[in-house]
C-alpha cells in the first residue's frame, strides 16, 4: 500500500514538474517572440514608417539602418540606449528596446529670397553634403567620409536656353579615407585613386506634380505602388511635404534621378535604390527646388559603371554603397549672365568653407576618430618617405632645345622676320575672336 501511495506521489510531482516546464516554456516561447517583434520606426502624426532612418548606440557608432518597411535590425540590449536619426525629423533618444519609436518633424527654416527682376531667371541653390560611401570585395574595403559644399543652378523656367547645372558642383570638400583587407591593413589618408561614391550622381529632382491627394492643405498622405512595391510614399502636413521614393520599385520613379539613368544597364546591378525629399512653403500643386529643403538617399549597388583598377582581381566583382544626406543653406535668383559667369569662375578650392547646418546630427563616434587620425597624418613627411623609382624618369636631355641646329633655326626666324609675322597674327586673331564675344554677350543680354 505504501509502495502505490509513492507512486501516486512521484507522479503528482512528475506531472507538477511536467507543468511547471510547460510553464517555463510558454514563456521563454513569448519571450524569445517579442523579443524577435522588429523596432518599427514611424512619423508621429501620420503614422508612415520612415525608410533610411540611422541608428546610432550609445557610444555614437552607426548599428543599423531602418529597411523598406521601417523595421530597425536587431540591436543587442547592450547596445542601448540608441538615438535615432532622420532627415527633416528631430533626433529621438530610446533607452531600452519598444515595438514603435515615433519621430517628429523638425522644419527646416531658410532664408526668404525674393525674385527681384523678371531678368532674374536662374534659382542658385548653396547646400552642404555629408556622406558616407563604402567600396569593398571579399578581401578589401574603403570606407570614405566626406564632407563638401556644392552648388545647383537652375533654370526658373522652359524658356530659359541656359540651362545651368542640375547635379552637384562641387566648390570644396573634406574627404577621410580608410583602408582594411583581410591581411590586417588598417591605414587611412585623405586621398584614394578609387572613385566610387555615388553622391555626384543625386542631384535638385526636377518639378513634380502633387498626388491628388494631397493637394488640399492638411495631415495627408499618399501612395504611388510600383509593379510589385511602393515606388512613391507622400506625406504632407501644412505647407511642409515630403516624399519617399524606391527608385527600384517602378521605372516611373527615375524621374526623380535623371542623371544616373545611364547606370541603369546589364553590367550594374542596383540592390537598393531610396530616395527622400523634404519641401517646404508648397503653395500650388506641386513640389520644385524652389521649396526643396533637403534630401537624403542610400544606394547599394554591384560595380560601378567603370573597373577599379588594381583594387579587384580579374572576373571579382566589388561592391559600392553610398548614403548621403544634403542640406540646402540658401537660395537666389540671378540672372543669366551672371550665372554663365558664375560657372566660369575659377575659384581656390582651399579658400572655400564648410558651413555645418545647425540641423545636421552629431557625427558616429567612429567617424569622429576616423577624422582624428586623418589630421594627425603629415602629409609632407608621408611624401618624402616614398624613395623615387628613378626608371620612370627621363633620359631626355633638357637642353636640347639650345642644340646648333635648333638655335640656328631660331636665329633664322628671327633675321627673316617670321616670328614677327606669327605674333602679329595671333594678336590679330584673338581681338577678331574677343570682339565677336562681346559682340554676341551683348545680343543675348538685349534679348
Amino acid at each position: 500500500m505504501s509502495r502505490s501511495i509513492s507512486n501516486t506521489v512521484n507522479l503528482t510531482r512528475l506531472f507538477r514538474c511536467g507543468q511547471i516546464a510547460v510553464w517555463v516554456w510558454v514563456a521563454l516561447t513569448g519571450a524569445v517572440a517579442a523579443q524577435a517583434m522588429p523596432t518599427v520606426v514611424a512619423d508621429s502624426l501620420s503614422g508612415v514608417p520612415l525608410v533610411g532612418a540611422t541608428v546610432y548606440d550609445f557610444n555614437g557608432k552607426a548599428v543599423g539602418r531602418s529597411d523598406g518597411d521601417g523595421r530597425l535590425p536587431d540591436i543587442p540590449t547592450n547596445r542601448y540606449p540608441i538615438a535615432v536619426s532622420f532627415l527633416g525629423y528631430n533626433v529621438k533618444p530610446v533607452a531600452h528596446p519598444v515595438d514603435t519609436i515615433l519621430l517628429s518633424e523638425n522644419p527646416t527654416e531658410l532664408p526668404e529670397f525674393v525674385m527681384q527682376s523678371p531678368r532674374h531667371k536662374m534659382l542658385h541653390i548653396l547646400a552642404y553634403v555629408r556622406e558616407y560611401s563604402t567600396l569593398s570585395t571579399y578581401t578589401d574595403t574603403v570606407f570614405l567620409f566626406r564632407e563638401k559644399m556644392v552648388d545647383y543652378m537652375l533654370p526658373a523656367g522652359a524658356e530659359v536656353k541656359y540651362r545651368g547645372w542640375t547635379d552637384p558642383r562641387l566648390l570644396t570638400a573634406r574627404s577621410y579615407y580608410r583602408f582594411t583587407n583581410d591581411r590586417g591593413l588598417d591605414s587611412v589618408g585623405d586621398e584614394s585613386r578609387h572613385h566610387f561614391s555615388w553622391s555626384d550622381w543625386v542631384g535638385a529632382a526636377p518639378a513634380t506634380p502633387l498626388p491628388d491627394r494631397l493637394h488640399d492643405a492638411g495631415c495627408r498622405a499618399d501612395t504611388l505602388w510600383g509593379k510589385y512595391a511602393p515606388a512613391e510614399v507622400w506625406a504632407r502636413k501644412g505647407d511642409s511635404i515630403s516624399v519617399d521614393v524606391n527608385v527600384l520599385a517602378d521605372h516611373s520613379a527615375r524621374r526623380w534621378v535623371p542623371s544616373i539613368r545611364q547606370f541603369f544597364r546589364d553590367d550594374l546591378d542596383f540592390n537598393s535604390f531610396r530616395l527622400r525629399l523634404a519641401y517646404d512653403g508648397i503653395a500650388g500643386d506641386a513640389v520644385s527646388p524652389r521649396e526643396l529643403t533637403g534630401y537624403s538617399f542610400h544606394i547599394e549597388s554591384m560595380g560601378r559603371g567603370h573597373g577599379m583598377f588594381r583594387f579587384n582581381k580579374p572576373g571579382e566583382p566589388f561592391f559600392v554603397t553610398t548614403s548621403a544626406e544634403v542640406y540646402v543653406l540658401d537660395k537666389e535668383y540671378v540672372t543669366v549672365k551672371e550665372a554663365r559667369k558664375w560657372e566660369k569662375w575659377k575659384f581656390d578650392i582651399d579658400e572655400v568653407g564648410i558651413y555645418e547646418p545647425a540641423d545636421a546630427p552629431p557625427l558616429p563616434e567612429e567617424v569622429n576618430e576616423l577624422v582624428a587620425r586623418v589630421e594627425e597624418l603629415d602629409s609632407d613627411a608621408v611624401r618624402l618617405d616614398v624613395i623615387p623609382d628613378h626608371r620612370l624618369a627621363g633620359n631626355g636631355n633638357w637642353r636640347r632645345n639650345y642644340r646648333i641646329e635648333r638655335r640656328a633655326l631660331f636665329l633664322l626666324k628671327q633675321l627673316t622676320g617670321i616670328s614677327a609675322i606669327k605674333a602679329h597674327r595671333n594678336r590679330n586673331n584673338k581681338w577678331k575672336e574677343f570682339r565677336e564675344t562681346r559682340k554676341a554677350q551683348s545680343a543675348k543680354s538685349q534679348e
